[in-house]
């Protein structure tokens, strides 16, 4: 079908769009309305942590579409317990509310900490409300979610924003100590900051950071909705660093494809009422059941592992690609991985690539100087070879 011949103007302009539309998917592969196929880096921004239609998801949806599809939240139903319960044992949190995307899930960690900070009082038995977050950190696209987002000119967008926000800098404990008041109670983060160009916080500064939120009784929230679910290496990114938060929260990855996102908090911690949480569609069991059939299989055998092994080669298959191509380096954790161009050619090389004949590249430009890439985790060295090889011919048709 001609792409003429789509009435795309039925669709709320919201981005803006190459002139084609993906028809099928399978593995690390996109087919489009041409029949032309395209290497996929970007899998949905980190979504399809084990590629484009998953056997494995494509069953247990089929399967659970046939027996149960929304009961209402009002019950319980069967995979959502299954899969709550196998989130509890494999992490250190205690209590699991599933939602729909990344941003329900982390308005439900601001309300949660905001619910908390009324039942744990400051000295003066006031209110604990304020959260601080990042520069040039990114949570979502709700009022809420964006006030506690650091990226530049959301402060004004939909103005007036949500208060009680406050931004420190990554890896720089004395930026957020300074912003501590009795009003203070928690800190959110993501420990690798996706939107931003792949920025992980370091090692030594989550340990200082946990340090820190005990000292003051603050609560500490991960934002793991890109770097969770395997995409480091680790099952959940904060194992990284060997702290134990008081929040996180999941997306993208945990539904292979599907809209689920979880919100994990630890017993103490658990403090909403009924009436104060909910939503049409959480533990949807369609969703709960493809869940589980996506944490089953990251917790396989090796296949951590193999996503540390393959997240060093892909590492080090782009720092030989800086060497040719005068590039400026790479940077990120496991599967989730940037590269440092040093001048605003991202864009032109998203475009390029994606052009290429007969088959396309698919990339993303988070920044003009930088590229990010979030296969699938289960990506093979010989589909990296292929994206190393298709990247340095764009490169060389661009004159560097």
């Amino acid at each position: 079908m001609e792409f003429s011949q789509y009435d795309v103007n039925a669709l709320m302009h919201i981005t803006n769009r190459p002139s084609l539309v993906f028809t099928e998917g399978r593995g690390m592969w996109l087919t489009d309305n041409n029949g032309k196929r395209y290497l996929d880096y970007l899998q949905g921004w980190a979504v399809n942590c084990l590629g484009h239609s998953p056997q494995c998801v494509v069953d247990a949806v089929s399967a659970q579409v046939g027996k149960l599809i929304n009961p209402s939240p009002a019950f319980y139903n069967e995979p959502s317990i299954v899969l709550a319960s196998m989130l509890t044992k494999h992490s250190c949190f205690d209590r699991v509310f599933f939602a729909n995307s990344g941003a329900e899930a982390n308005e439900g960690a601001i309300k949660l900490s905001r619910k908390w900070g009324k039942v744990n009082k400051n000295a003066a038995g006031e209110n604990r409300y304020e959260i601080i977050t990042f520069n040039h950190g990114f949570h979502g696209r709700t009022l809420a979610t964006m006030s506690a987002s650091g990226k530049a000119g959301w402060d004004t967008m939909f103005a007036p924003q949500v208060p009680g926000f406050f931004k420190a800098e990554l890896n720089d404990i004395a930026s957020v100590e300074k912003l501590i008041t009795d009003k203070t109670v928690a800190v959110m983060l993501e420990p690798v900051q996706g939107e931003s160009g792949v920025i992980p916080a370091t090692r030594e500064f989550m340990q200082q950071l946990r340090a820190l939120t005990k000292q003051h009784n603050l609560l500490l929230i991960v934002d793991e909705v890109q770097a969770g679910m395997g995409r480091t290496g680790e099952l959940f990114a904060y194992q990284l660093s060997n702290i134990e938060p008081d929040i996180m929260t999941l997306g993208k990855g945990i539904g292979g494809g599907v809209p689920l996102s979880a919100l994990l908090c630890r017993e103490e911690v658990a403090c909403f009422e009924p009436g104060e949480q909910g939503g049409t569609y959480n533990g949807n069991p369609v969703m709960t059941a493809a869940g589980i059939a996506v944490l089953t299989e990251l917790l396989k055998p090796g296949f951590l592992q193999e996503v540390k092994d393959k997240g060093d080669y892909m590492a080090a298959q782009l720092r030989k690609l800086c060497v040719k191509h005068g590039l400026d380096g790479e940077r990120g954790e496991g599967l989730l991985r940037a590269l440092k161009l040093g001048k605003d050619i991202g864009p032109k090389i998203v475009e390029a690539a994606r052009d290429l004949n007969p088959i396309g590249l698919l990339v993303n430009s988070p920044r003009p100087d930088l590229l990010r890439f979030m296969p699938a985790l289960n990506v093979t060295t010989e589909e990296i070879d292929h994206m190393i090889a298709m990247l340095s011919e764009v490169l060389t048709k661009l004159g560097h």
